[in-house]
């Protein structure tokens, strides 16, 4: 059975079950900053576990695109090593939200796994919890599973919960008996034995139960499952393969490993391993591009680089030098060609950037390898077996070099890593100031505190796209994380209404602020923002009288404001549509910022926009502004939006219903944001700068409107006084003039400085001393910039021949310092060792090779004092 089919059968047959088909969500996490990648199926649900989004729906069938590698779940170091392992996966899941539950989850895998896929049962065994009696009794009495073939384990491995408190659950895992064969051969082999020989196909949770902070575990009111069963590992099983590799998802990126390398497959251990994980990696890599991530140094872009560098490395073990990645994109895409239709959009993007990296990882590769090789040849010298924490950290953080390639290359060696002494490392790092990646995302309790809201007076109406007025009634009111009955004039507080015309800030849009007043009271809304299960939260301070719950209050935006936001929003659009038509439609959006303001666009490029395509986007904007062109807004199924070409990003969460902003038909985006109505109403488009933030990611910021107009006016202002100041209408000329004389005039100072040096110059080299047979020139001559001193100390090494010089020069309020050792003698003398020496003295700091060290000293008191000791310091 082929993996196509083994995807539909089991969509069929939970569609059978009333099961909603839940297409599978981005493997970037939407608002969930505790995982890197989508590692689940249920993840998607994680907030309806949690009981902080109510869905429609009570059942759900997903095949969910997974990612495992960085954080908790990391697989990186075992792929390519074991048969079962995997960077990328897809995950088979069928889920309940308080509907059926054991009794139900238990038939219904029993049903598919023997009776649709044709599993023999007196293969079959299950684990449950050593306490789930309930559980027991149902595969019993529900199955044809026999007593003896039911394993009670405890709760390492048969209870599951998704954090130290909240839901949580026993579970039971299906396995299939491959035989003795597959095994490991002890006697005393049997389920729950770490070989292969007792196989885990699916793991069905029972999520019954909430742990509290102190451990107690209390019922859940709607106890829901949370099934999955990974892709790979039941194909393998269907297609009689020990080995997940060798199974039809790998087939096409296999061959095609094997065809560019010339290494054969199943062929050798060692070259196996390597063509396993570039099949596994460039899955991982095709995929995440693809969702829009890119390689950086930090968070999901730097797993996605330590993938693309590991994949690398095994190419270069199969014989392949030169950049070849990035020619396995179009064979993994042909994978997965009829499910995952995203990945055919965007495969030139992908292949450049992979291209990129790989060309890049090159330098890092060699300079790193040899690093490593003269750290592995000293333990290997001192009979020391691990390579230290210490320097795996070096590695990485002075080179770029993966430490999980390290510990690859180390246990090809036979050595192994410090993990430990690295990890202290990284945490020394972290305290030292460079934070990680994850930001707080709000507490439990307060999310909490929302969700309750939301599930006694429902969620907050939106009614901000028709209107910037609106009567809505207090709902709620929040200060310091706890609900109260009134704030006051001077206070500051939350207030949660039934509908509102504010906006909450999302998609890159800041919120609304305004105004609410009753006929006693007013306040000024400072901010708005979108919090879980829609409720829109207005932070407010009281300006006079006193706000209630159930209180009717009047909303009024801040017009001008919300104007201001919708021109730089629409604009951001037409912007997103020019990158695409002139710099190609690899630009895919990386995130943005939409204030009253100005507008910030940050975008997938490797090279900075030069200046004509710049006034080519410029005008392709304004021209389309002049064009007042029509924005309309229609809502249909995301399916539907997409296919009619609206751009979807992969890190925004969707629901079955979209909004859809059409720009004429120049742009078409997915948004929830406000909008202009014509494109007219912008005014005007200017970018004010395009830089780069990250590899592979620039940044343009733009303003619109009134504030397209300052621009010129303050520019025009600015020439005006320039012309002024300089006495003439032709500034630029006059400029260039001034420029041209300042050069010449700073040539001629260089020139006397030069000329006045060399008169010094016979002087100086006549007061040189022999010292232990060597010349010895200390001198001190103020007033010197550092490339000047250079060039004085090259003219005085060339005039003495042989020998040693110091020299001190001091300017505004800095003592630099240089020494040179000529080359004969750099066997006796070295120059950073001498000049640390120096320094010290006079209470500064120096180094550098044996015939050249700089250095200085703020401390110009102790300059002199270093002077007269240099003699002493060559002596001893």
């Amino acid at each position: 059975m082929k993996s196509k089919e083994v995807r539909e059968r089991f969509i069929s047959f939970f569609q059978s079950k009333n099961h909603e088909i839940v297409k599978s969500s981005s493997l970037l996490p939407v608002g969930d900053n505790t995982l890197l990648f989508t590692n689940a199926g249920m993840v998607q649900f994680k907030s309806v576990f949690l009981g902080l989004e109510n869905r429609l729906e009570k059942r759900a069938a997903t095949c969910q695109k997974c990612v495992r590698a960085g954080g908790k779940h990391n697989d990186l170091d075992n792929i390519g090593y074991t048969a079962r392992h995997h960077s990328f996966f897809e995950m088979l899941g069928n889920f309940s939200f308080g509907d059926y539950f054991k009794k139900e989850a238990i038939e219904y895998a029993w049903q598919l796994l023997t009776q649709h896929f044709g599993l023999p049962k007196d293969k079959m065994w299950v684990t449950v919890y050593e306490d789930d009696d309930e559980a027991v009794s149902l595969w019993l009495n529900h199955t044809e599973m026999p007593k003896d073939r039911i394993v009670r384990m405890g709760a390492k491995d048969n209870f599951w919960q998704m954090g130290d408190t909240g839901p949580c659950g026993p579970c039971s895992e299906i396995l299939i008996d491959q035989g003795e064969a597959v095994g490991c051969g002890r006697p005393q082999c049997a389920v729950g034995c770490d070989c292969d020989r007792f196989l885990e196909i699916w793991n069905l949770v029972f999520m019954q139960y909430d742990r509290k902070e102190d451990g107690t575990l209390l019922p859940l009111p709607s106890p829901s499952i949370d099934t999955g069963m990974g892709l790979e590992r039941i194909c393998a099983i269907l297609q009689g393969k020990l080995n997940n590799y060798d199974t039809d998802i790998f087939e096409t990126i296999i061959k095609a490993i094997t065809q560019k390398t010339g290494v054969s497959y199943n062929a050798q251990h060692s070259t196996d391993v390597s063509i396993r994980v570039i099949a596994d990696h460039i899955r991982a890599i095709t995929f995440l591009l693809s969702e829009g991530l890119l390689p950086s140094n930090e968070g999901r872009g730097y797993v996605l680089r330590r993938i693309i560098r590991r994949a690398s490395r095994h190419a270069r073990m199969l014989g392949v030098s030169a950049p070849f990645l990035h020619t396995l994109v179009e064979p993994c895409v042909e994978s997965y060609s009829d499910l995952y239709l995203e990945l055919a959009k965007d495969i030139n993007s992908v292949k450049r950037t992979v291209l990129f990296e790989e060309e890049r990882f090159a330098k890092t590769l060699d300079k790193g390898l040899e690093m490593l090789d003269g750290i592995i040849s000293s333990a290997t010298k001192t009979n020391i077996n691990v390579i230290p924490g210490e320097e795996i950290f070096k590695l990485y953080d002075t080179y770029g070099f993966p430490p999980d390639i390290t510990k690859d290359i180390a246990r090809e060696r036979g050595l192994i890593t410090d993990d430990d002494g690295f990890n202290r490392e990284m945490e020394n790092q972290k305290i030292r100031g460079k934070a990680s990646w994850v930001e707080e995302s709000g507490s439990a309790d307060a999310l909490a505190l929302y969700s309750n809201i939301a599930a006694n007076s429902g969620q907050t109406l939106f009614c901000g796209y028709d209107t910037m007025e609106r009567q809505a009634t207090v709902v709620a009111i929040i200060q310091n994380g706890g609900i109260v009955n009134h704030v006051k004039e001077g206070e500051r507080a939350e207030l949660i209404l039934d509908a509102t015309p504010f906006y909450a800030e999302s998609g890159g849009q800041v919120g609304d602020t305004g105004l609410v007043s009753t006929n006693t009271a007013n306040a000024s809304v400072l901010d708005t923002k979108k919090m879980s299960n829609n409720i829109h939260v207005h932070y407010v301070q009281v300006e006079k009288g006193a706000f209630t719950p159930n209180s009717t209050i009047l909303c009024h935006i801040n017009e001008a404001v919300r104007r201001s936001t919708m021109r730089n929003h629409t604009a951001t659009h037409m912007l997103h549509a020019a990158l695409r038509n002139v710099l190609g439609e690899h630009v895919k959006q990386a995130g943005s910022l939409v204030t009253s303001e100005r507008l910030r666009f940050d975008f997938t490029h490797f090279l900075p926009v030069g200046a004509n395509e710049r006034y080519i986007i410029e005008d392709m904007v304004n021209a389309k502004i002049l064009a007042n062109l029509p924005v309309k807004t229609t809502i249909m199924d995301f399916d539907e939006a997409v296919q009619t070409g609206a751009m979807a990003l992969f890190d925004e969460k969707y629901g079955a219903q979209v909004r859809v902003v059409e720009i004429g038909d120049y742009s078409k985006e997915l948004c929830g944001g406000t909008h202009c109505s014509f494109s007219g109403e912008i005014g005007g488009f200017y970018v004010l700068s395009e830089s780069s933030i990250a590899s592979g990611v620039r940044r343009i910021e733009a303003v619109t409107g009134t504030a397209f107009l300052e621009i010129f006016r303050r520019q025009g202002e600015e020439l005006k006084a320039i012309a002024e100041i300089l006495k003439t209408e032709n500034s630029l000329d006059k400029l260039q003039t001034m420029v041209k004389q300042m050069k010449d005039v700073e040539k001629e100072l260089e020139r006397l400085k030069q000329k006045d040096m060399v008169k010094d110059i016979t002087e100086i080299i006549d007061s040189a001393i022999k010292v232990q047979g060597v010349n010895v020139l200390s001198i001190r001559k103020d007033g010197l910039e550092q490339k000047e001193l250079r060039s004085f100390s090259d003219i005085l090494r060339e005039r003495l021949g042989s020998g040693i010089i110091f020299i001190v020069s001091v300017k505004d309020e800095q003592a630099n310092f240089i020494l040179l050792v000529t080359k004969e003698l750099t066997k006796r003398f070295d120059a950073g060792k001498l000049l640390k020496k120096v320094a010290a003295i006079a209470g500064g700091r120096g180094g550098g090779k044996a015939n050249m060290a700089q250095g200085g000293t703020k401390d110009i008191d102790k300059v002199d004092g270093a002077l007269s000791s240099f003699i002493d310091i060559i002596k001893s």
